[in-house]
């Protein structure tokens, strides 16, 4: 671990509370297992889930967002300590990557790092954001254990841009550069897509890469078979899954701490459907949670809901 010491900071306890009178093991704060990377080796823990968070919202600074995802990683852990864990996977907790002096670059590697270490063990994984500038270092983490990676991205936005900097709105544009590169399709679905948050030439960079999406106006117009139907044609021949969930997919009645609010986003019922299905397939290999933006949340309304999804992850992945 000694090339991420900069940016490794390990696991705290402090995050992990709950009830006094639950029964061993039947909350998400007793089932975890923290590891500190700099006193335990990988390759000692049996495989599981892992919890990983990248402190950084670096990206949607630079991208003119909401700055504060840096400390959604505490927030939605704080919320998902409290609720039952009903999943038989080990749980661990290894720590967060933190974005040091506006390095963003060098905390991504750090988080691709971590990642391919974690997966290099047979581990599936967990990233809590952070902006979605998470994205990019999670891909890294990634790309050498699955050659045949997909993207599926509940989100309001592309994450197309072409930028000359990196920042939370550049990514998946990253990601199609480096598969070009790579000489391997890139295969992106992105469920959720606000007509009014991307611009003409975002919708014509989408086309251009094949990209599928299926817009917000539509999800509200259709019913989940007919979306299942959809998902399906995407995953059948897919091998393994990256699925991204950018909060801001979902409506800022429901979610008003995110780094760009959406007032005609979804509701968590429309997209909770789709999310199991698509772990269903048992083609997920990793996951994050992105875009919370904890000093813009009303009652830690958006950290309860990122919780929540996080414990649907840990139950199905």
């Amino acid at each position: 671990m000694n090339k991420l010491d900069a940016h490794y900071l390990p696991p705290n306890l402090q995050y992990w509370q709950g009830r006094s009178d639950s029964a061993p093991n039947e909350r998400f704060f007793q089932a975890i297992q923290l590891v500190d990377l700099q006193q335990v080796d990988m390759a000692s823990l049996t495989p599981g889930l892992i919890i990983i968070g990248f402190a950084c919202d670096e990206g949607v600074v630079r991208n003119l967002g909401r700055a504060g995802a840096a400390e959604g990683p505490s927030h939605i852990r704080l919320q998902l300590a409290k609720l039952p864990y009903i999943s038989q996977l080990p749980l661990y907790d290894i720590g967060d990557i933190v974005c040091l002096e506006q390095d963003l670059d060098g905390a991504q590697k750090a988080l691709g790092k971590l990642l391919h270490l974690c997966h290099s063990h047979q581990h599936k994984t967990l990233v809590l954001g952070g902006g979605h500038e998470t994205a990019w270092g999670h891909y890294q983490g990634l790309k050498s254990s699955y050659s045949e990676l997909s993207f599926i991205n509940f989100d309001a936005h592309f994450d197309l841009r072409k930028s000359e900097i990196a920042t939370s709105g550049t990514p998946f544009y990253q990601i199609a550069e480096d598969k070009q590169k790579l000489n391997q399709p890139f295969h992106y679905l992105c469920y959720g897509i606000q007509k009014f948050a991307n611009t003409k030439t975002l919708f014509d960079t989408a086309k251009e890469l094949n990209v599928q999406f299926v817009g917000a106006q539509k999800i509200h117009k259709t019913d989940s078979r007919w979306q299942q139907s959809y998902i399906d044609d995407f995953i059948n021949q897919k091998r393994h899954i990256y699925l991204s969930i950018c909060l801001d997919v979902f409506s800022s009645a429901h979610a008003p701490g995110v780094s760009a609010p959406q007032p005609m986003g979804l509701a968590p019922w429309q997209v909770l459907p789709i999310l199991q299905y698509i772990l269903s397939s048992e083609k997920v290999v990793s996951v994050d949670i992105v875009e919370l933006a904890p000093n813009y949340d009303i009652d830690e309304q958006t950290a309860r809901l990122a919780g929540l999804l996080a414990a649907e992850v840990a139950y199905a992945i």
